[in-house]
């Protein structure tokens, strides 16, 4: 085998690495501290204080417990606001059960005809192998959260609770997925034969539904609205479906929002809009994205916030994170100093080789502007009050 690890390879590096003193230091520190722990700069974390100059009251966090629901809740708690201040309620959420149901069952859907589409494919086609591996999870997006509230209205919190399931997800995921992956050998034995294909769907869709309904609970058809409001004032409407309470107490009109992303690869030319084939729920409905340079990007934000609106956003939140103190912050970790390693990479080398993707969704309800130009943002999670500033964080800019 040509260009292995030598023996004299491992002697060069091992004797420069015992004669460096910093990294033995470095060694010594590391025995009893967290990375993250060691490099923080303290002189920076003053800079991130929960402190804003256009900061919108909004309600308490919610918590997504031990499941990927984070673009659910985060859609919702950016609705609910707008409900709660119509009927001067203080804490309120939707059911995020009733929404996490039908996208479930949405993308099941989605899944099959999307093998059944590449039946013809072999196995270790990239599109069939992509879909096989990761068939039906968590995550979405905000079109297809539109889709699912177009289709199948909005409830009220009390009218389809969380179950043990919907707040832990892994297992019925896992069930879901191995029955799924079923379906997919079946359909590619079935050699195109439409009958027997639609057969093996309508029995597996059947099956997954059943068990759905076993572990979050059957979506309620009709359902009365209780709430107390500011005033100590009971309210009782009865009679309500999910769709007549969605055009009752929100009725936004989806077509007037627009999915941005700042991806400044050179594939994705600026202003203009992109989809992902095999990316969706509800089968027709596509997930779209406006691209657009970064300061555009941020004005957009900044002027809806300016208008009293919060913001749905979606993220990668894995580095540079502190979840007991409240922040995300680049400038708040010194990992170079450290090891005397330059880990910087920008964002487009950053998108193409998979070191970043959006991986959470959460709402920005401030920001901080300094001469109108931004140094830091609050966000609103959905991962309990426990945490952060009572679950909102900051983010630097």
């Amino acid at each position: 085998m040509k260009n292995e690890i030598t023996e004299s390879v491992l002697k060069k590096f091992a004797d420069e690495y015992e004669n460096d003193p910093v990294q033995k230091a470095v060694r010594r520190v590391l025995y009893r501290t967290k990375l993250n722990e060691a490099a923080l700069v303290q002189e920076n974390e003053g800079k991130i204080a929960d402190r804003f100059s256009i900061d919108i009251k909004t309600l308490p966090v919610t918590n997504q417990r031990q499941s990927g629901r984070c673009w659910i809740f985060s859609a919702l708690n950016t609705l609910r606001e707008d409900t709660a201040t119509k009927l001067k309620l203080e804490k309120f959420e939707f059911s995020q059960n009733y929404i996490a149901f039908w996208d479930k069952l949405e993308k099941i859907n989605f899944y099959m005809e999307s093998v059944i589409e590449l039946a013809d494919r072999e196995w270790d086609d990239r599109t069939l192998d992509w879909i096989n591996r990761w068939g039906v999870g968590d995550g979405g997006q905000w079109d297809m959260f539109t889709a699912l509230v177009e289709k199948y209205g909005l409830v009220p919190k009390d009218a389809m609770p969380e179950t043990a399931s919907s707040n832990a997800t892994r297992t019925i995921n896992t069930l879901t997925n191995r029955r799924l992956r079923r379906f997919c050998a079946d359909v590619k034995a079935a050699n195109g034969d439409k009958e027997r294909i639609a057969a093996l769907k309508e029995e597996c869709l059947n099956e997954l539904y059943r068990m759905q309904c076993s572990c979050f609970g059957v979506p309620p058809k009709k359902f009365d609205f209780e709430y107390v409001d500011k005033d100590k004032k009971y309210h009782c409407v009865k009679g309500l479906t999910p769709k007549s309470f969605f055009k009752k107490y929100v009725d936004w009109d989806f077509s007037d929002y627009v999915s941005m992303i700042h991806a400044p690869t050179e594939d994705k030319p600026y202003y203009k809009r992109y989809t992902v084939k095999y990316l969706g729920n509800v089968v027709g409905k596509k997930v779209k994205h406006l691209n657009l340079p970064l300061g555009e990007f941020k004005k957009a934000v900044i002027d809806q916030l300016k208008d009293g609106k919060v913001v749905w956003f979606g993220s990668d939140c894995s580095p540079f994170g502190d979840r007991q103190g409240g922040y995300w912050a680049p400038e708040a970790f010194d990992y170079e100093s450290l090891f005397n390693i330059d880990f910087r990479i920008n964002k487009e080398d950053a998108l193409n080789s998979r070191e970043s993707a959006m991986n959470h969704a959460m709402v920005i309800t401030g920001v901080n502007l300094d001469d109108d130009k931004p140094t830091k943002w609050k966000i609103e999670n959905s991962w309990g009050d426990e945490i952060a500033h009572k679950g909102y964080f900051v983010a630097s800019d």
